[in-house]
């Protein structure tokens, strides 16, 4: 068990009055306990009270030899382990509980009157996530690093009459020659028109003279996500497009160069926002500017109007403007940036240049 960040779990619970969680994520608890385990369908539960009590409710299928740091109780699938949570429960207390926790367990707990109440409570773990210390933000940038060596190539992959789907199925062997375990998210290629559908998936599309090319990927290195978009032209790019293009890479300037410690996200977001919209194409920018990363793809915080949080060094999270515009293109660049103590370091080092693939 990691006890700093089991330290800084308790201290949100004590802000949120809350004495005792019962935590599902594998993320999460792989974050405090150093072991993943995917439980499929089973029941996967991490107890924390601030009365020291530890407890790891484990399927007996999963081999957990080493110590976790917390009590195992084990069980089979013929076994009560709703009838075990329950024992291990302060009955006269509240249970935080996180949004991975499935009705199925949750709705058996509540009939039992496990707990005076239930509350929400994500954020006890979320909020120590959302800041990278030192090895964490090392794996980070080995996982982007890895992501930026694998762009380079899947752009000499792109070739005449290639298809989306071709050109996605060549990225798994890339990546893992280059040293990751896999991808952190299955890889979206869109070429042309496709390229407007925001999370196109890749199909049997060819590749034609004049097209865009969006590329949004990301590998997996010891547990760490990597996430970028790159957006490349075929042979020839339209003056429209590179306007779109321009447009799209100044607003994810913009963006970077005002992140620092105490600015908000939402107004991180209208940076790139207010410049795409005053450019005309305001309703063309369909999506959130970014959202953090780290053991997902998809953690706690985003970059959005609706999020006035600020931001705190070691934050890493995605800024990725783009403009869709229906039947003709769509442009995305994506990049990943670490909140420094003065600023942001990008952590991408692909070129945002407008490329055309020859």
């Amino acid at each position: 068990m990691n006890e700093r960040r089991v330290s800084r779990v308790l201290q949100n619970m004590e802000a949120k009055g809350l004495s005792q969680i019962l935590i599902s994520s594998p993320s999460d608890i792989f974050f405090l306990t150093g072991r993943l385990i995917d439980p499929g369908e089973r029941l996967l539960a991490l107890y924390l009270n601030r009365s020291g009590v530890r407890k790891i409710y484990i399927n007996n299928l999963f081999t957990v030899p080493e110590d976790l740091g917390a009590e195992k109780i084990r069980f089979s699938d013929s076994d009560d382990s709703i009838g075990l949570l329950f024992d291990g429960i302060d009955h006269t207390q509240p249970l935080g509980i996180d949004r991975n926790f499935a009705a199925r367990f949750l709705l058996p707990l509540i009939d039992r009157k496990a707990a005076t109440g239930y509350v929400l409570a994500s954020d006890c773990v979320g909020a120590v996530r959302s800041c990278k210390d030192e090895t964490e933000i090392a794996l980070m940038k080995e996982a982007t690093r890895i992501n930026d060596a694998s762009m380079a190539e899947f752009f000499a992959g792109i070739r005449p009459g290639i298809t989306e789907l071709s050109l996605a199925e060549s990225m798994l062997k890339i990546y893992r020659k280059n040293g990751a375990q896999g991808y952190s998210f299955e890889p979206l290629v869109a070429f042309g028109k496709n390229a407007a559908l925001g999370h196109h998936a890749p199909d049997n599309t060819p590749l034609h003279e004049g097209d865009c090319v969006l590329i949004d990927v990301g590998c997996r290195k010891d547990g760490y996500c990597s996430d970028m978009t790159r957006t490349f032209f075929y042979r020839s790019a339209s003056d429209h497009a590179k306007q779109v293009y321009d447009i799209v890479k100044r607003a994810n300037e913009a963006a970077e160069a005002m992140i620092k410690p105490g600015v908000r996200f939402c107004d991180i977001d209208a940076a790139a926002r207010d410049l795409i919209t005053k450019e005309g194409y305001g309703e063309a920018f369909t999506h959130r500017l970014g959202h953090s990363i780290g053991l997902e793809v998809h953690e706690g915080e985003d970059v959005s109007a609706s999020n006035r949080n600020e931001v705190r060094p070691g934050m890493i999270f995605s800024i990725e403007p783009g403009i869709y515009l229906e039947g003709e293109l769509g442009v995305r660049i994506e990049d990943l940036v670490l909140v420094t103590e003065t600023g942001c370091e990008v952590l991408n080092s692909y070129s945002k240049e407008l490329t055309i693939v020859p």
